[in-house]
């Protein structure tokens, strides 16, 4: 019913939810104009207010929760009151009280994942045995020191380009949505995480990442629609959900991108003391270690019907991501072998993997690229040179090119 009766002013110079109303001014003189239009509003369907929970001409007041003052909007003190006087929990029902705590302040909390990953272990196993071990009082002792100072969140400005930061960790994913004044500092405006499932953390580290954008969009739609969003990272994010020719999940997740104003720029210096937990990606942190290498099946084919190509890339853990390719002109089967070979190099970049062994059934694309046999043809020199520059960018031993050629 709210949103009916004030539908000409949401936005503008009211903010409702239930029966808690906000009027809004940004100029003083236009306060008792503002004023005046709500109340012929309400006189105009018969509503009425209760004086004594009526506040008029105020710069701060609580507002569904959450202090709202002129510099943005703040934590509850009765809320960080409540967690600071806790002591360290004894039992499962003491740390599900500190959870659900700690929820209602996630907005304000940067990386809660993280943060509070190894008391929320505590609760994981049906009739498990309580233990409150040094790290989860750490956890609490380092979740209350944040807590007595904690960040102060700002109000976008109608229309203005917001800026998106993301941290990823083995336990959790995380994102800062934040603004930017005329001197480029940087203000939080929400603060998002996901601890992950323990399917998600065998993800890629770009497909965390992507995993993290995703997260971030749906907690903050009204954000995404109403302004223009600028996500920061030094991961090849444009390329991999700006295109189409995904498998799996991504494409699931570039199509429900697509409705947004997205754009993609590299990381700059962070410039906000608040937002110091997201100097750093992490994303080196999550990547496989260096014994461990992914393996590429690449597969080309060329006929009267038309040219395609297949790509099948394997991780450690055995995640699987593949891509078919179907194109537009007809080339010889080396050219397809090449362009295979190439775009399952480029699926591995994206996705920053270090360690790769690529297989091949084309004995003569294998020995061209490692430099056994001499690239005669002048349309396959192209081909070789961008597939030699490409695999430089990995650590690939001698034997796998030996394993690859004995394919």
């Amino acid at each position: 019913m709210v949103d009916r009766v004030f539908a000409r002013q949401l936005g503008r110079n009211v903010e409702a939810y239930a029966d808690d109303i906000l009027i809004k001014s940004t100029e003083t003189h236009a306060h008792l104009e503002d004023l005046r239009e709500t109340f012929d509003t309400l006189r105009g369907y018969n509503l009425r207010h209760n004086p004594k929970k009526c506040v008029f001409g105020a710069t701060a007041g609580k507002f569904l929760g959450f202090m709202v003052k002129r510099r943005g909007i703040e934590v509850n003190p009765r809320q960080i009151e409540a967690i600071l006087q806790m002591t360290s929990p004894r039992k499962h029902k003491e740390v599900q009280v500190l959870t659900g705590r700690i929820a209602a302040l996630n907005r304000f909390i940067s990386r809660a994942g993280d943060r509070c990953a190894p008391f929320f272990n505590t609760l994981k196993g049906a009739g498990k045995t309580f233990q409150w071990t040094p790290e989860c009082e750490k956890a609490f002792t380092e979740l209350k020191e944040y807590l007595v100072n904690p960040p102060i969140l700002s109000c976008p400005v109608n229309n203005e380009t917001l800026y998106m930061y993301f941290a990823v960790s083995s336990k959790a994913v995380s994102a800062v949505l934040v603004r930017r004044d005329t001197d480029n500092t940087e203000h939080p405006i929400y603060y998002t995480c996901k601890t992950l499932l323990d399917a998600e953390t065998r993800y890629s580290p770009v497909e965390k990442v992507a995993l993290a954008v995703m997260v971030a969009t749906r907690k903050l739609r009204p954000y995404f629609q109403c302004h223009p969003i600028c996500i920061l990272s030094q991961l090849p994010l444009r390329r991999l959900l700006q295109r189409m020719d995904v498998a799996g999940r991504m494409v699931n997740w570039v199509i429900e991108l697509s409705e947004y104003d997205i754009t993609f720029l590299p990381r700059t210096a962070i410039k906000s003391q608040v937002l110091a937990d997201f100097v750093a990606e992490g994303v080196r942190a999550c990547l496989p270690p260096e014994t461990e290498t992914w393996r590429l099946y690449v597969d080309g084919a060329s006929s009267k019907t038309g040219s395609r190509a297949g790509v099948l890339l394997i991780s450690p853990l055995g995640v699987t991501h593949e891509l078919a390719i179907r194109f537009a002109s007809t080339m010889t089967n080396n050219a397809t072998e090449y362009e295979a070979l190439l775009a399952g190099l480029i699926m591995a970049q994206e996705l920053g993997i270090q360690r790769i062994r690529v297989h091949s059934d084309s004995a003569l694309v294998v020995n061209q690229v490692q430099g056994a046999y001499e690239v005669r043809e002048p349309a396959l020199v192209p081909y070789s040179n961008a597939a030699r520059m490409a695999l430089s960018e990995f650590h690939i031993s001698r034997e796998d090119n030996l394993h690859a050629d004995a394919l």
